[in-house]
């Protein structure tokens, strides 16, 4: 199951809301995708540096990252750093990174400035995710600029449609003015209770906005998902059997089958 020879895939995992499963998806599906076989780099993009928590990178292994990469214009071999999942790699992220939004403001190209970075490496990986901060400030925005397309998690709370409509307005003026090839890859339902009614009548409010660009796998909610960043590990490696395990690796089939006919 690996991807077309027509060249790596970037993908951006957006919410400017907290809290919707953006950063257990990025970790997850990237692991998934590993395990299939395809060779993936995480770009943890958000200051909290959930991501590298979960994907076991300790602080002091954090010496640089996803701000060396943007501000520095470090070479992405040079932040790149090896996990425990064969086939994953991370760039890390550090506290300095939360200066980075006030820094970038002044700097010449500043939304390119990860597109830049990542340019010349793109073909060492099938597949580069982001896992982006929550918020549509100009990391966020450096992302959409450096995506092919964008992955949206949706948890499935009574709120979950509120802002998505801003969140659709700025990926349109990122493919208007920025980046024309941007696309949405799909809209994933995340943290869904089947002994809530709540969690249904959301899936069918979201799948009748956005019809098939939502996926048919829904991510449950799961205790051994919430359970496995707190021992840095994905939750396919803490617990492969749990039906958060089995639902992230359903997600990156339904990715991988999306970005084959992309590609026909």
């Amino acid at each position: 199951m690996h991807s077309s020879p027509s060249g790596p895939r970037v993908i951006a995992i957006v919410n400017q809301k907290g809290g919707v499963g953006k950063t257990t998806t990025a970790v997850n599906l990237g692991t998934a995708l590993a395990a299939v076989g395809e060779k993936v780099l995480l770009i943890d993009l958000d200051p909290q540096g959930n991501a590298s928590t979960g994907l076991g990178v300790t602080k002091h292994q954090r010496v640089q990252g996803t701000y060396d990469l943007i501000i520095d214009r470090r070479g992405i071999a040079d932040v790149t750093i090896a996990t425990a999942i064969p086939g994953l790699s991370v760039i890390p992220s550090s506290i300095d990174l939360t200066g980075a939004e006030l820094e970038l403001v002044g700097m010449s190209e500043r939304e390119y400035r990860l597109r830049a970075a990542i340019r010349d490496r793109k073909a060492d990986y099938s597949y580069i995710l982001i896992d982006c901060p929550p918020a549509l400030g100009l990391l966020t925005l450096n992302a959409l600029t450096a995506a092919d397309a964008v992955l949206v998690p949706l948890q499935c709370e009574f709120y979950a449609l509120e802002g998505l409509s801003h969140l659709m307005r700025t990926i349109e003026r990122v493919r208007k003015n920025l980046n024309p090839r941007l696309e949405i890859q799909g809209l994933v339902l995340t943290m869904f209770d089947k002994r809530n009614s709540l969690s249904d009548l959301v899936a069918s409010d979201v799948r009748r906005h956005f019809g098939e660009k939502v996926y048919q796998t829904v991510i449950p909610r799961n205790v051994r998902v919430s359970e496995a960043p707190s021992y840095g590990k994905p939750v396919l490696l803490y617990d492969f059997r749990c039906s958060g395990s089995q639902a992230y690796i359903h997600l990156a089939s339904e990715v991988i089958r999306r970005e084959q006919a992309l590609r026909q």
